[in-house]
């Protein structure tokens, strides 16, 4: 292995260490099924789980838990829906004293239309989560100044958007995200905007130490067959990353040597 050949350890976030660097949502499924048959094609070891919807779309008396398998994945509660720091943090809390984890994806949203995160209110929510005692995985912009505050926060990773929640238009900044990823000391995961597997790819490509997506399974035509896609383009990105691209050239550079060819017969 060259020195300059980064090692491919395992992603480490709080207490937990997960070889599998895609985390899979639990919503928007056609079926509770399909669920859990995409979340096993996925590879994935980790599921994020909407606190404030765990009743939604299951049968009257039972929650989402109940379809999970806790033994095979960590669950990740979502603060999904929240729109102030308050109600983020109360979210939290639920979250852990239903003893689903210590785990908590925070999000604090600005604005119903684009869903996009209000920074103010996420750094607050941030503040009081990490002093809780709560591993913080902070959904945010893909502003570096605000992920590099997240992570003085103490947030155990910073999870900057593709593209709005559910847009399903891929990777819009990578030069952002290049940014954070350069500047960063915490594990980054790409979270919000995945449309294909295409664009897990390239997340990993450019470093990402993870990849976080729902809506681009679920809402497949086939979500199983989009999972396993997805699995398959998280490990391709990671390969290649770890591999080391060729440099860009404006020019072309012939894959056979130009020297010491033989000279054609009658020369």
């Amino acid at each position: 292995m060259s020195p300059a050949t980064p090692a491919d350890r395992p992603l480490v976030l709080g207490t937990h260490t997960f070889t599998s660097r895609l985390f899979v949502g639990t919503g928007k499924y056609p079926d509770l099924e399909t669920m859990r048959a995409a979340l096993e094609a996925s590879g994935t070891q980790c599921v994020t789980v909407a606190v404030r919807r765990l009743s939604m779309g299951v049968p009257k008396g039972r929650s989402l838990l109940d379809y999970l398998d806790t033994k095979r994945y960590v669950l990740l509660p979502n603060t999904a829906g929240c729109f102030t720091a308050g109600d983020a943090i109360r979210t939290a809390m639920l979250g852990r004293e239903a003893g689903m984890s210590e785990l908590v994806k925070l999000e604090v949203l600005g604005d119903t239309q684009t869903l996009l995160p209000d920074p103010v209110g996420t750094l607050e929510a941030a503040r009081v989560l990490v002093k809780e005692g709560f591993t913080v995985l902070c959904y945010t912009s893909d502003d570096p100044i605000v992920a590099r505050k997240l992570e003085e926060i103490g947030c155990a990773a910073v999870m900057p958007a593709g593209a709005p929640i559910g847009s399903g238009q891929g990777i819009l900044n990578p030069n952002n995200i290049r940014i954070i990823l350069e500047r960063a000391r915490v594990p980054i995961l790409v979270d919000a905007g995945v449309g294909t597997a295409s664009d897990v790819a390239v997340a990993m490509e450019l470093g990402a130490d993870g990849v976080l997506l729902n809506t681009g399974i679920a809402l497949a035509r086939d979500p199983v067959r989009m999972a396993r896609a997805m699995r398959a383009a998280c490990e391709a990105g990671r390969d290649a990353w770890l591999a080391g691209r060729i440099e860009k050239r404006l020019y072309a550079s012939p894959s056979s040597p130009t020297q010491g060819l033989i000279a054609p017969a009658g020369e």
